[in-house]
This record gives structure tokens, C-alpha cells and sequence, in this order.
């Protein structure tokens, strides 16, 4: 026969574990409805929630300057110093005391070497160009899709952005804010909120095949802007990359073509997929730009959907030679 002590301690056990079955239904509800937020393909709106747009970095428009240039050579820093000097010069764009936010791809755990993120050397060049130009901070950021701390690692880009006076930003999971980027498949999606915090944002790609899109330069670069499941983007990738460039207006955009991979992008991994490009391109125009890219990889205007999807939608001119470019060798 139980006592009444052992008849206490089961009623004392078993409220114990209703609150706590309780509080755990709670937490995992909370966790889900941040789940499907930072997960899904389109998150829900839910009431109070604020939903962020973006805003245009891009500088007035000076057509005294090249909108493209083109600069040749082996060494990175002197490449984008020329190739910015060219289009305006770093002051054009950035003001004393901005918070300036640059996006190099940094997604892979590579090294420099095999050329699946951005050479550090040129990061770092951006880096100094905007301190110089009395910017108040420099942060560097991508949602990488390897680790974060070893793509950084890696790549090289964590410690030339040191080196450089610069400070890596990687985003955590309340770190992103839900965004509307009114698109046409992309509408409100989870975005890093470093987005949201600067003044001014430089695209820093790399010239890469990639074995859906069959390259991923300028455009695609800002998927590394996002949470959430990208892969679910995949499904109607060009769509997706035109509706990204619509909703994000770089202040500049400098293509990394030191290196290229030439083939099995976007992670690589063989150094005899690296082709030596020693190109440095910065634009304000970032179809312009990609277009000008893909003579890296043999490819042409009419081979990329989203290229000619985002010239539709007004965002650029992808007949790079109607412009004025600046090209010359260092």
C-alpha cells in the first residue's frame, strides 16, 4: 500500500511534468513560428511584425566618368585602385562617416587558390579605398553556405580584412529581418540586417561557372544577402536572380577576374578548373557588368535568361560596348 508521502511525491511529479511538458510546447512553438519564418520559401506576415524594404545605395549618376572600367594586370590592389579611380574615384561614392557594407563571395570553404570565393587581395583594396575616403566603418559580410568562420578563414578574406582596418560581420539567426523585395517569385524573405544598417553597399563578386545559372558573377552574388532555405530558389533560379537585382542597388559593384573558374561552380575544388583572368571590372551599372564577365567563361548575353530578364526591368544595359568604358593595362 502506498504511503501518503509516496502518493504526494507522484501528485508533486506529475504536475512537475505537466508545466514542463507545457513549457516545452512552448518553446517549440515559438522555434517553429521563427523556423518557418527564417526557413520558408515565402514567410508568413505575421501582425506587428516589420517588414523592411531596401533602400537605393547607389550616388547620383555623373556622366563625366566611364561607367565601366576594365583594368588588366597582376596586382589586385593597384588593379582596383586604378579601376575605381577610373569611375570617379572612391569619394564619388562614399561619404565621411558612412557605414559602408561590402559583400565579396565568401560562401565556400576554398582556398584563394581555386578561386570559389573572392580574392582577398582585392577585398582588402575596397577595404582601405573607403577608409581612405574617411568612411566610419567598413564591415564585410556574406551568408556563406559552408561554415562561416572557416570560409572567412579559408578564403584568406577574414585576415586581409583585418589587416585592411576593416571588420568581418557574420550574421547569427536573429540577425535577419524579414524584407519585402517586391518581386515577381521573390517577395518577403528573411535578409541579413546588415543590409538594413549601412549607407552604402559594394558588390565584390567573383567570376564563376555555375552548374545552374552557368555563371555566378555580379547578380547572383546577392544571394548571400539572404537566409532562409535558398536552395528553394533554385526553382526558378533566373527569376530569382532578376527580382534579387531589382530589390538591391549596390552603390558598386568591382568583378573579381584575378582567377576564374572556368568550370564545376560554384564550389570548385581543382586547380585545373582555374583559369589566371588578371582583370579587375568596377561599374556602376551591375548588368554591365556581369555581361562584360562572361567572356571569362565563353558565354554571351542570349545564353543567361536573368541577364536579359533584369535589362528588361530597366535595371541595366547588358550592350556593355554602348557605354562609355575606360579600359587599360597596369
Amino acid at each position: 500500500m502506498a504511503s501518503k508521502h509516496s502518493e504526494r511525491e507522484e501528485m508533486v511529479d506529475r504536475r512537475q511534468f505537466i508545466l514542463r511538458a507545457a513549457a516545452a510546447c512552448g518553446v517549440a512553438a515559438a522555434a517553429g513560428a521563427w523556423g518557418y519564418i527564417f526557413y520558408s520559401n515565402e514567410p508568413v506576415r505575421r501582425s506587428g511584425t516589420k517588414i523592411y524594404t531596401f533602400k537605393d545605395y547607389r550616388t547620383e549618376d555623373k556622366k563625366l566618368f566611364p561607367q565601366l572600367a576594365v583594368v588588366h594586370g597582376t596586382d589586385a590592389d593597384r588593379m582596383v585602385r586604378a579601376a575605381i579611380e577610373k569611375v570617379g574615384g572612391m569619394a564619388r561614392f562614399v561619404s565621411p562617416g558612412d557605414k559602408v557594407l561590402l559583400k565579396p563571395n565568401a560562401a565556400w570553404d576554398r582556398q584563394p587558390e581555386q578561386a570559389a570565393n573572392t580574392n582577398p587581395a582585392v577585398v582588402a583594396a575596397v577595404v582601405k579605398l573607403c577608409l581612405e575616403a574617411r568612411a566610419a566603418e567598413v564591415w564585410v559580410t556574406d551568408v556563406s553556405v559552408n561554415d562561416p568562420d572557416r570560409c572567412f578563414t579559408r578564403s584568406g578574406i577574414g585576415a586581409a580584412v583585418k589587416k585592411a582596418g576593416g571588420t568581418v560581420r557574420l550574421a547569427a539567426e536573429n540577425d535577419f529581418v524579414l524584407t519585402d523585395l517586391k518581386g515577381d517569385s521573390l517577395k518577403v524573405w528573411p535578409v541579413s540586417r546588415f543590409y538594413h544598417q549601412a549607407d552604402k553597399l559594394i558588390n565584390l563578386p567573383i567570376v564563376k561557372n555555375h552548374s545552374l545559372s552557368k555563371c555566378t558573377m555580379a547578380m547572383k552574388n546577392l544571394y548571400g544577402s539572404l537566409g532562409g532555405q535558398r536552395n528553394r530558389l533554385h526553382q526558378d533560379i533566373n527569376t530569382s536572380i532578376a527580382d534579387l537585382t531589382a530589390a538591391i542597388r549596390p552603390t558598386l559593384t568591382v568583378l573579381d577576374a584575378t582567377r576564374v573558374l572556368r568550370k564545376n561552380g560554384p564550389t570548385g575544388g581543382n586547380l585545373s578548373d582555374v583559369a589566371i583572368g588578371n582583370t579587375v571590372i568596377a561599374g556602376t551599372d551591375i548588368v554591365a557588368v556581369e555581361s562584360y564577365g562572361l567572356r571569362f567563361l565563353d558565354l554571351k548575353v542570349e545564353d543567361i535568361p536573368f541577364i536579359v530578364m533584369a535589362e528588361k526591368k530597366g535595371i541595366g544595359i547588358s550592350d556593355w560596348k554602348s557605354l562609355n568604358v575606360a579600359e587599360l593595362n597596369i
